[in-house]
């Protein structure tokens, strides 16, 4: 990440503690006087866009990842059990206590502050900014907890205390979208790096309207994917062809694995990553809180050396988060660069032979990587347990370290990972590859004529240079394209209720496991303790 957006996103530090769902707090009391200044309204938003960034780099991610196919928690005997709260989503058997969740108040408290700036700043671009930033929040928790607040400004003349429709809100995001694209900037990177502009929130519209059918279900639980009729397709096709048409976007120049990389922000920076739409900036010192790494490392990985980054670490691994066995098959597109990002996959021969990666190419070389005991290091794709119980637990030992293929696609530089494990790999929110898919998926779903959606389909599968299709994608081809394309950005679990695979089995989401749980409330995350607590009209989701 460049000086210049460091310094910026120093001046985010200034910001509100108070979360807008304590609603026992009278709202004008939340907020602190700022003074009438450019400076000062630059540093209010600041406070706005970088939000989310320690939940996106640990418990958000935590939520998306294990409650989807792509990853499961394992525990080290009893370590990194952590009272379920890894498990839990594993099993879709989440408690209103888990860590995992414990980041509600985090939008609610962006939603407040939006509103601060949105209420009293005369200035229409940052406003729209910042109405953007609150739709986003708002976004957010209506795919994750269903019913959620409209809270649409920061005065005692509404009742933020109820929370509304599920799609109620959708609809108000979508109003809010509308009114908002024409007022905000056209700027992607540059000093808008890191903000809303109008492709952020045309692509939001975008996300809004490919799922709208889950979110206009009168219940989380009873929505069907092989009967929903979907009545936004035609303007899912169309606001993904305005992203497409403006020109700013494209897969390339730079090969798939540098979008992922630690110097991801420079190569934006000089042109070479051109797919990013929306994006959470991260510094190993300046703008800490993304650590990946840590969870997703082989567990004793301080002790490789060198590690399989082509550098020994300086610090130790989580390894709390392995990639199930059904989603590490999904990679088997020969040639496909996608494969690389599952350490043991080895381009599809899934021998789990762990190799060193060159830290300037990001690709494997021929150099085995070995583990403490000097034993060729192989981890073992089908995860085998220590006994079938509710702690996923593997072994805390060389043969429970190895239990798992690993993700890498957030490569590690150890001169960031010494910092506390911080890394400084940018995280996309929002990216180009998105909007083909899902201008894909929504021509598919309208039985559309003509083979555009086969042409956008092979635009992603040519740039990884996978195998071309000839026809028109299947929806199941279109799912599965999406699980390799955004594969660990925290996108999976949406897809899967979309498209009906939510309650499928995966590892170790079983039928025939303790635990597991397949009840269709889990499409929603159930309300924190603490939330419920301070909001006594709230009542907790079904299910739950």
């Amino acid at each position: 990440m460049k000086h210049n957006i460091k310094l910026f996103l120093a001046a985010g530090l200034i910001g509100l503690t108070a979360s807008c769902t304590d609603l026992d707090v009278p709202v004008e009391s939340q907020y602190t006087t700022y003074p009438n200044t450019e400076e000062a309204l630059e540093a209010q938003l600041a406070g706005i866009y970088f939000q989310m960034r320690d939940c996106i780099g640990r418990r958000y991610m935590e939520a998306m990842a294990l409650s989807s196919d792509e990853f499961t928690s394992v525990a080290y005997g009893n370590n990194w059990y952590d009272n379920g709260a890894y498990a839990h989503p594993s099993l879709h058997n989440f408690t209103y206590e888990d860590a995992s969740i414990d980041w509600m108040s985090v939008l609610g408290s962006g939603v407040v502050k939006a509103n601060e700036v949105i209420d009293n700043s005369t200035d229409e671009a940052k406003t729209a900014m910042a109405r953007a930033m609150r739709a986003y929040f708002t976004f957010v928790m209506m795919d994750c907890w269903g019913d959620v607040p409209i809270v649409d400004n920061s005065r005692n003349d509404i009742d933020i205390k109820e929370r509304q429709p599920r799609a109620d809100v959708a609809r108000w995001i979508e109003s809010e979208l509308k009114a908002i694209i024409p007022l905000l900037p056209t700027e992607v990177g540059g000093d808008n790096y890191g903000k809303p502009n109008k492709y952020m929130a045309q692509t939001l519209l975008a996300k809004l309207y490919i799922n709208w059918p889950v979110y206009m279900a009168n219940g989380v639980e009873n929505y069907d994917a092989a009967t929903a009729t979907n009545e936004k397709l035609a303007d899912c096709v169309a606001v993904c062809d305005e992203i497409i048409k403006s020109g700013k976007f494209e897969l390339g120049p730079d090969a798939y694995r540098f979008k992922f990389a630690p110097d991801n922000t420079e190569r934006f920076n000089n042109g070479t990553i051109k797919d990013f739409i929306y994006v959470m900036p991260y510094h190993t010192t300046e703008a800490t809180g993304m650590q990946y790494g840590r969870s997703h490392n082989y567990k004793d990985i301080k002790n490789l050396d060198p590690s399989y980054y082509g550098e020994k670490l300086s610090n130790s691994g989580g390894g709390y988060i392995a990639v199930t066995p059904e989603f590490a098959s999904k990679f088997n597109l020969k040639g496909d660069e996608r494969n690389m990002m599952i350490l043991g996959n080895n381009n599809c021969q899934n021998d789990g032979v762990v190799y060193v990666y060159d830290k300037e190419t990001l690709l494997p070389t021929k150099q085995v990587a070995f583990d403490k005991e000097g034993n060729a290091l192989i981890l073992n794709k089908d995860i085998k347990l220590v006994e079938k119980d509710f702690t996923i637990n593997v072994g805390d030992n060389l043969e429970g370290w190895r239990q798992g293929f690993r993700s890498v696609k957030w490569f590690v530089w150890n001169s960031d990972y010494r910092n506390g494990r911080n890394q400084s790999n940018d995280v996309p929110l929002m990216r180009y590859a998105d909007v083909l898919l899902m201008k894909a998926e929504a021509l598919v779903r309208q039985n559309a004529s003509g083979n555009e959606a086969q042409n956008l389909f092979n635009q992603i599968r040519s740039y990884v240079n996978a195998p071309v299709i000839d026809h028109n994608p299947s929806l199941e081809e279109i799912y599965d394209e999406r699980g390799r394309e955004f594969f660990d950005e925290n996108m999976r679990r949406t897809d899967m209720i979309r498209f009906g695979h939510f309650e499928d089995e995966y590892f170790p989401h079983y039928k025939d496991f303790p635990t597991a749980n397949f009840d269709k409330t889990r499409r929603v995350f159930p309300i924190k303790k603490e939330e419920l607590d301070l909001n006594p009209k709230w009542k907790q989701n079904n299910g739950y």
